[in-house]
Order: C-alpha cells, then structure tokens, then sequence
C-alpha cells in the first residue's frame, strides 16, 4: 500500500495518455460497474493521502495527485479493473472527498441553475430553464445521507433523524435545502440553487429579454434615488437575481447591511455587511432568527438594509425601519402579483405586531414601500419583470397601486403607462430628474418594443 505522499510539483504527464484518459468515460451500460469500483478505490487513496495535504489542494491539483495513485493501486491483485477510466475516476474521488459525490460534475456545469435529488435513482436538472432527468445515481441509501450531511456540515449545519430539515450554502453560494428520512420517505431530497458568477446586471437581464431597457432605466432611478423596493414572485421567479442587479445601481460610498436565512446574496459594493440567521442547536439553543438580526442592523449604522427575503414576523422591523430612517431599503417577498405583495406583507407584519389594528398595519406597508418589482417564470421556462408597480397610497381602506411599466402576454411586448410617477418629487430633489425624464420619454410611447 503507498505511504502517506506529502504536497509536491508532479512531473509532466504523457500528453496522449493524458488525453486518451480525459475521453474515456464510463457508458450508461457501464454506470453500474463504475459505482461498485468507487468505494474500493476511495477508501484506500483516502488512506494513502495526508489529511493536511488534501485540505491544502485544490480540487485540480488533487485529482492530479490521486491519478497516479490509481494506477498503482489498480496493479494489486485483489483490486478491480479500471478500464481505462483513471480521470472519471480520479474525478469522482475528488468529489467524494470533497463532499460533492455525483453531484460534482453536475455543480462544475455552468448551464445548470438547479439540481434537485429526489431519492436513490431520481436525479433532475434545469438548464435554460427546463427540468430534465440525468443519469446520476447514488450506491445505496446510506451513501445519499452521508452525502446530505457533509453538504450540511460543510456549511456549519447539522442535519440527521432529530434536525431532519436543513438551509445551507455551497462554497461557491449556491443555496441548498436538505431534508432528510424519516420525513423524506423515498430517501435524503437534496434541493440546490445556483446563481451565475459575476452575477447579473439590470442591462444584463434587458438583453436576455427579461425586461425592457425602459424598465432598466427606472429601476436605476428607484435605487439611485433611495426608493424603498420590494420584489415579489413565485419560486424560481428570479427575486434573488434582479435584487442583486438592483443592488448594483447603490453608491459605494453606502453601508449595505444584508440579511438572510441562507446566505446567497452577491452585492457589487464595497462596504457590505453580510448577516445569516442561525438555526437552533440539536439541544434547541443559540437560535438567531431573522427578527433578531433586523434589531441588531438597525444599530450598525446602515445606510441601507437589504433583506433576503421576509417570511416572518421581522417584516415589522423591516417596514419600520423603511419608515424611521432608512430609505432605498430593499426586500424580497413571495406573492404572486404587486398587490399579492401588498396584502403578504400586511400579513407578515401582522404576526409581530400584537394588537396593532389592520387599518395601521395597512397604512404603515404604503407609507413604508415604494416600488413593487414583480418577476413571473413562464412555461417555457423564461424569467421576465412583468410589472414594476407605483404605490400611490391609500384610497379609503384599499391601497392603491398603479402599473408603471408592465408585460402584456398576448403580444409580447412590455406596456409603459406613461403616468407621472407619485415619487417624482422625491427623485428630482434628489438630483435624478435626467434619468426619470429619460424613463418617461420611454413610458410616453405607450406601447413599447420588448
């Protein structure tokens, strides 16, 4: 059996063998002959290695390192026949160690936005945003758990029979949901979000269609001039992508202070404060909720405060602290149109506000927000803005909101009111008039080009 090998410069590698091994990849046919060698050959190169030097490689150096180890362990006489595959191999060990198993090919594809496991044999993908199944299966349904709970702790998480259900994070900000037996009956359900590196920018998403360059330029105005903004959507709708497009368009000279359950939100700012909420202990202790972290940004001297999404009763704080000092705040809000939002976020200020009567709850969310960005996922899989919505105020008991831009389905185009904006005034003492008047030049053509 090798020794433990300490970090060294391989020497150079025969280029075509190098090559031959990068094209030889194990069929569908082969899949399960594959799989049954992995354990034999993981165990004993995890014995070969220093735990320091494994820690200390990244993953291409540690493939490199774990290459020539599987030649000389493929020569004992008790070890399974490789066939050729060394790479695929050494791939997979790379990601066994690394906690990733046979989802790491699928993380290192930029193509795809969501991996979803849904037991043993049922493994799905998006990419450009269609579902589809691939061929990537798990030994057993032990090694899907292990897999579940390295993600976990990995991430500072601990998930297993008594904390069954888990928010965590990848390295690379991807956000992921585990939940495992014995409340997911068919084995561990693995649920991960993957965002774009480098992320998008407004004008980004008006050249893939997702909004008009109309859109772009009075979305540009809410944050320059400090508009308080709430975006609204279903699942998978985009929130997180345009708020972080949205987040590009502050000032850096501004403290950002974020929150979030699980932290997936890439602001392009320098001075930013990245807060994460913190699930209880196995014992039921140390849990920091999202209420908790609002209370404390508010003493951290923020310029702005961006909530990752509001679900809970720290909507109070973060409509209150819109109302006492903090505009161009920005949150997130699952609803299904503006005035879903509206009524949402009434509701979640409900849960912690005692006896607070509706009618001040309600006029505290107008007063407090500004702008509704609403996103919709279509069919065909396509992400769009289909409204950035005025709220006016209130008229008697129902608030009152009015389409600044929207998008009409039916002939594919983005619609532009052309209503004067109840926000005007604010933007133009800010000094922002230019581009508000750029934007309405825009709106004043009623019907606009998507």
């Amino acid at each position: 059996m090798p020794r433990a090998i300490q970090r060294r410069r391989l020497p150079a590698q025969n280029r075509q063998q190098r090559k031959r091994e990068t094209q030889v990849m194990p069929q569908p046919d082969e899949r399960d002959r594959f799989e049954a060698v992995v354990p034999f050959y993981h165990g004993r190169v995890v014995e070969s290695l220093n735990a320091g030097t494994v820690e200390s490689l990244d993953s291409n150096e540690l493939t490199e390192l774990v290459l020539p180890l599987l030649r000389q362990l493929e020569t004992s006489t008790d070890a399974p026949t490789i066939g050729g595959a060394h790479r695929a191999l050494a791939d997979r060990i790379v990601d066994e160690m690394r906690g990733l198993g046979p989802l790491g090919p699928l993380l290192r594809d930029p193509d795809i936005s969501d991996i979803l496991v849904n037991g043993l044999h049922s493994v799905y993908v998006e990419k450009a945003g269609v579902l589809r199944q691939v061929d990537v299966r798990f030994r057993d349904f032990d090694h899907l758990t292990r897999l579940a709970q390295r993600i976990a702790e990995g991430a500072g998480r601990r998930v297993d029979e008594v904390n069954p259900m888990c928010d965590a994070r990848l390295e690379d900000g991807s956000r992921v949901n585990i939940i495992v037996p014995p409340l997911a009956i068919d084995g561990a359900a693995i649920s991960i979000r993957r965002f774009r590196q480098g992320g998008f920018s407004l004008t980004d998403l008006a050249r893939g269609g997702a909004m008009h360059t109309g859109m772009v330029t009075m979305l540009e105005v809410a944050a320059r001039a400090k508009l308080n903004v709430v975006v609204s959507g279903g699942t998978g709708a985009g929130k997180t992508t345009i708020l972080n497009a949205l987040s590009g368009m502050i000032g850096p000279e501004e403290r950002v202070v974020t929150l979030e359950d699980a932290a997936e939100l890439k602001l392009m700012q320098p001075h930013v404060v990245r807060l994460e909420s913190r699930a209880p202990s196995s014992e039921g202790t140390g849990e920091i909720t999202m209420r908790d972290l609002l209370k404390n940004a508010l003493r951290m001297r923020p310029d702005r405060i961006v909530v990752g999404e509001v679900r809970g009763a720290e909507a109070l704080e973060a409509m209150q602290a819109m109302n006492t000092g903090h505009p161009g705040s920005m949150v997130t809000v699952h609803a299904n149109s503006p005035r879903d939002a509206i009524i949402r976020l009434e509701y979640l200020v409900m849960m912690g506000a005692g006896e607070m009567p509706l009618s001040a709850i309600r006029n505290q969310v107008i007063s407090a927000v500004d702008l509704v960005v609403h996103a919709s996922r279509f069919s065909d899989g396509r992400r769009r803005v289909v409204a950035i919505t005025d709220v006016l105020g209130m008229e008697g008991d129902v608030p009152v909101l009015e389409n600044i831009w929207s998008y009409d389905a039916g002939s594919d185009r983005f619609v532009c009111s052309g209503s004067r904006p109840s926000f005007a005034g604010r933007v133009e003492d800010a000094g922002f008039s230019d581009l508000l008047t750029s934007s309405m030049s825009l709106a004043r053509q009623g019907l606009a080009d998507g």
